[in-house]
């Protein structure tokens, strides 16, 4: 059963949550922040806010088929003194990978450019690459929250500092749809898929 608030974000690019949020990407390729606590990504919430961020971003860090996209975030008006919350994650499933191969084959599901992905997998090489498979839904209505400055920094997750009400929450993908691209996923890696 899917809550009706929540108070933990994960941040990642706006480019990406516009992705998760049209039901064009489904994964998230994490190791962690820079000031993370031990410096490593951990899955410490299965349901969390996606949390739009906007540093870091760059056109030449996606496909080039994925480039307008963020012309297109970054074009949209923001207020720096708050955050949007239009969207809500289930991680579904968190897989590991070590391989540049298999970060390779996972190439068709994510839009960022090939060697970007790279670079996540050879940060603190001895690491695995942790692979987020989200479920996204989008919020009965979009909640603004003010900016604080714990808020910043180059950290995974953030807890908002009151709940943020989400309403009746509505899947980006259906059911079908959804395990069908979790096994595409899956299937590029080898792994075994949903029976059925």
């Amino acid at each position: 059963m899917l809550p009706d608030k929540c108070q933990m974000a994960l941040k990642e690019w706006a480019v990406t949550v516009d992705a998760l949020a049209r039901g064009e990407q489904v994964l998230l390729l994490r190791k962690g922040g820079i000031h993370e606590d031990g410096k490593d990504f951990r899955v410490i919430h299965r349901e969390f806010l996606l949390y739009p961020t906007y540093e870091h971003q760059k056109a030449e860090l996606l496909r080039t088929e994925h480039q307008s996209a963020l012309e297109a975030v970054l074009a949209q008006p923001r207020d720096p003194e708050h955050i949007t919350f239009t969207h809500f994650a289930a991680a579904a499933e968190v897989l590991e990978i070590d391989g540049q191969q298999q970060v390779d084959d996972l190439a068709p599901h994510y839009i960022w450019t090939a060697d970007y992905a790279q670079s996540r997998l050879r940060w603190k090489p001895m690491l695995p690459l942790s692979v987020m498979l989200l479920r996204a839904y989008r919020l009965e209505a979009p909640v603004t929250a003010p900016w604080l400055p714990e808020y910043g920094g180059c950290t995974s997750w953030v807890e908002v500092l009151t709940d943020v009400p989400l309403g009746r929450l509505e899947p980006v993908l259906g059911d079908a749809e959804f395990q069908t691209r979790v096994d595409a996923i899956k299937g590029s890696l080898g792994l075994a898929v949903a029976a059925g």
